[in-house]
C-alpha cells in the first residue's frame, strides 16, 4: 500500500465536498457537518425519479412496474390517504408486510401525503405487531392478508388496508379500492426541516424494540451521504466501473435486505429510486432463488448481510457465467469475518465492492468505503463520510489516541432525534448531540475506522477483555464452520469464561476446532464451553444471530 493511493482517495474527496461540488460540506447547526445543497423535505428529495419515466424501475413475483407506473399509483394512493381518511401532516402511517411493489408505494404515498411511515418488522408475532403500531400511534395500517390475520383484535379508530383479497373488518379497506382516486388529486406536502419524516423500530435482537425518530433533514443528509460515496467509489475506482458502463446494462440491484431496516429502506429502495436503478425483490433468501434471479434478470448488483454473502459466494454457481453480471457486491448489517473478507476478493477480483457501518438511529450512516479502498483495506469500515464525525474514548470529550479501541461516540447531521416516546432511552445514548453506539473499535492512522465488537459482548475473564466476534471470526476461519456465536457464562475461578455455539457443514470435533483456534488466539481466549448446532443459528429478520436464545437454548442460562 503506497501513500500516494491514499492521498489521490483524499484529493478526490476534497473535490467532491468543495464549496463548487453538489456534495459542498458546510458546519451547520451546533457546528454539525451537512452537505449545503441537500434537499431538507424528504418528499422533495424522492421526487427525482418521476424524471426516469418509462425506464424499468421493480420487479416483483411477475409485478412489473417503470418510473411512470410507479409514481401514477403513488400519487393515487396519496389522494386517497388524504380525501378518504383525512391523513394529516404529522399522523403515522405503519406498513406491515413483507417486501413487495405495494410496500414502496404505500411508503411513497405515506411520504407525499405528509404523514411519518413507520415500518414495522414483517416478522414480527402478533403481539410484537400490535405493540408498534400502538406505540407509534399509526392512524392507518398497510399491511398483507399475512399480516392482518395477526392484526384481528387491532382497536378499530385504527384503519387497515390490506393489499390482497381477505375479509375485513369494518372500517377497513382493500387495497384496490385505495387506488380509484385520481392521481392529479394528491397534493404534496410541504414540511419543515425539522418535522418528523420516519420513525424506524430498532431490530430488537435483545429487549423491546425502540422507534428511532428522524427529521426531514436527516433522512435527506443520510440519502445525500449515500449519493456521495457512490460518487467517491466511482472517482477513486474507474476500472472497476467500467464493465458495467460497457456492458450496456441498467443497473439492477437484488434486494434482499427487509426494507424495515435502514440498509432496505434508505440503501436501497429510496436510494435506487433517486439514480434510476431498477430493483428485483426477493420475498425470502435463498441462495438457489438469489443466483437464479442475477442470472435471469442480470443483476448487476447485490448488497446484503454476512451470511447472504457467505452462502452466496460459497455456492458452486458463483463462479460460473450465472453470475457474469454481478459487477458489485456490498456488506453491511453487522462485522464480516476475514475469511468471508478474502473469499469475495479472491471470487470477483475486478468487482466494485464495498461495505460500511452505521445503525438505524444515524439512517445507517457513520463510515463507508468502496472500490480499491475496500481491496486495500477490507477489515476497515472506511473513512467516516464528511457529515460524520467518530471520537473513539469513554467521552466525545476524551478521545484515546490513534490505534487504541474504545466506546465509539458518533456526531452527524444524519442523527436522530431521539427513540418514540422515550426520553429517558434517548438520555442514555445521547451527551451534548454526540450519540454513544454501543460498539467497540478505533480509528487508524489513515483515519480509517475498524470495529471490533459490541460493548455487550466483552467478556471479562479474570480481568483479560475476550472479544466475541473476534473469537467468532477466528472459528469461522475454519472451512468446516458455517457461523459461530460466543457469549459469556459465569465462572466460579474467573468471573466470567468463553462459551460458544458453531454450525458446521462439515464434519467437525471438539478437538479439531479447538486446536485449530489455539494456533490463532491466546489461550485464554478459547471456550470453556462448545456446543455444535444441527441447524443454522437463529437470527432475527436482518441476518443477526439471535445471541440471547442461542445461549438459552445451549446452555440454559
Amino acid at each position: 500500500m503506497t501513500i500516494g493511493k491514499i492521498e489521490s482517495w483524499r484529493k478526490a474527496w476534497q473535490q467532491l465536498i468543495h464549496e463548487a461540488s453538489p456534495f459542498a460540506v458546510v458546519r451547520g447547526e451546533n457546528n454539525t457537518p451537512e452537505f449545503s445543497k441537500a434537499p431538507f423535505r424528504l418528499v422533495d428529495a424522492l421526487q427525482a425519479g418521476r424524471e426516469f419515466g418509462e425506464k424499468p424501475f421493480v420487479l416483483w413475483e411477475g409485478q412489473n412496474y417503470t418510473y411512470g407506473e410507479f409514481y401514477t399509483k403513488s400519487d393515487k394512493l396519496t389522494a386517497a390517504l388524504q380525501k378518504d381518511l383525512a391523513v394529516q401532516a404529522g399522523d403515522r402511517v405503519a406498513i406491515a408486510m413483507r417486501n413487495r411493489p405495494a410496500w414502496m408505494i404505500s411508503c411513497m404515498a405515506a411520504v407525499q401525503s405528509g404523514a411519518v411511515p413507520v415500518p414495522i418488522n414483517s416478522w414480527s408475532a402478533a403481539e410484537e405487531l400490535v405493540y408498534a403500531i400502538q406505540d407509534c400511534g399509526a392512524k392507518v395500517v398497510f399491511c398483507d392478508p399475512q399480516r392482518y390475520e395477526l392484526l384481528k383484535d387491532l382497536a378499530s379508530d385504527v384503519t387497515v388496508i390490506v393489499t390482497d383479497e381477505a375479509s375485513l373488518r369494518e372500517g377497513d379497506r382493500s387495497w384496490n379500492s385505495m387506488l380509484n382516486y385520481a392521481a392529479t388529486d394528491a397534493v404534496l406536502a410541504t414540511p419543515e426541516a425539522h418535522d418528523p419524516a420516519l420513525i424506524l423500530y430498532t431490530s430488537g435482537t435483545t429487549g423491546q424494540a425502540k422507534g428511532v425518530l428522524s427529521s426531514n433533514k436527516a433522512v435527506c443528509q443520510a440519502l445525500y451521504a449515500l449519493d456521495f460515496q457512490g460518487a467517491l467509489a466511482y472517482m477513486t475506482s474507474e476500472e472497476r466501473v467500467k464493465p458495467l458502463l460497457e456492458s450496456g446494462l441498467q443497473p439492477t440491484m437484488l434486494l434482499a435486505y427487509p426494507m424495515f431496516h435502514v440498509s432496505g429502506l434508505l440503501s436501497q429502495f429510496m436510494s435506487a429510486l433517486r439514480s434510476g436503478r431498477r430493483l428485483v425483490i426477493m420475498y425470502k433468501w435463498d441462495v438457489d432463488n438469489a443466483i437464479d434471479t442475477i442470472r435471469d434478470e442480470k443483476i448487476t448488483q447485490f448488497a446484503g448481510v454476512p451470511m447472504m454473502m457467505q452462502q452466496l459466494i460459497h455456492s458452486d454457481r458463483f463462479a460460473t457465467s450465472d453470475t457474469d453480471t454481478l459487477f458489485a457486491l456490498g456488506l453491511g448489517g453487522s462485522g464480516a469475518p476475514r475469511a468471508l473478507l478474502s473469499k469475495l476478493l479472491e471470487s470477483k477480483p475486478m468487482a466494485l465492492s464495498g461495505n460500511g457501518y452505521g445503525m438505524t438511529e444515524s439512517n445507517g450512516i457513520c463510515s463507508a468505503q468502496g472500490g480499491n479502498q475496500f481491496v486495500e483495506f477490507p477489515e476497515s469500515a472506511g473513512w467516516p463520510l464528511p457529515i460524520a464525525e467518530v471520537v473513539i474514548g469513554e467521552t466525545p470529550q476524551a478521545s484515546v489516541p490513534v490505534g487504541t479501541s474504545g466506546p465509539i461516540w458518533l456526531r452527524t447531521s444524519a442523527l436522530m432525534d431521539g427513540y418514540w416516546n422515550k426520553p429517558e432511552d434517548t438520555r442514555e445514548v445521547m451527551q451534548d448531540g454526540w450519540f454513544f453506539t454501543g460498539d467497540v473499535g478505533y480509528l487508524d492512522e489513515h483515519g480509517m475506522l475498524y470495529i471490533t465488537d459490541r460493548i455487550k459482548d466483552i467478556i471479562i475473564r479474570g480481568g483479560e477483555n475476550i472479544s466475541a466476534v473476534e473469537v467468532e471470526h477466528c472459528a469461522c476461519e475454519h472451512p468446516a464452520v458455517e457461523e459461530a456465536a460466543v457469549f459469556s457464562l459465569p465462572d466460579d475461578n474467573f468471573g466470567e469464561q468463553v462459551a460458544m455455539v458453531v454450525y458446521a457443514i462439515k464434519p467437525l470435533t471438539q478437538e479439531d476446532l479447538t486446536a485449530f483456534m489455539a494456533e490463532r488466539l491466546a489461550h485464554y481466549k478459547l471456550p470453556a464451553q462448545l456446543w455444535f448446532s444441527e441447524a443454522p443459528l437463529a437470527r432475527n429478520a436482518t441476518g443477526k444471530i439471535l445471541k440471547a436464545q442461542v445461549k438459552k437454548e445451549f446452555s440454559g442460562v
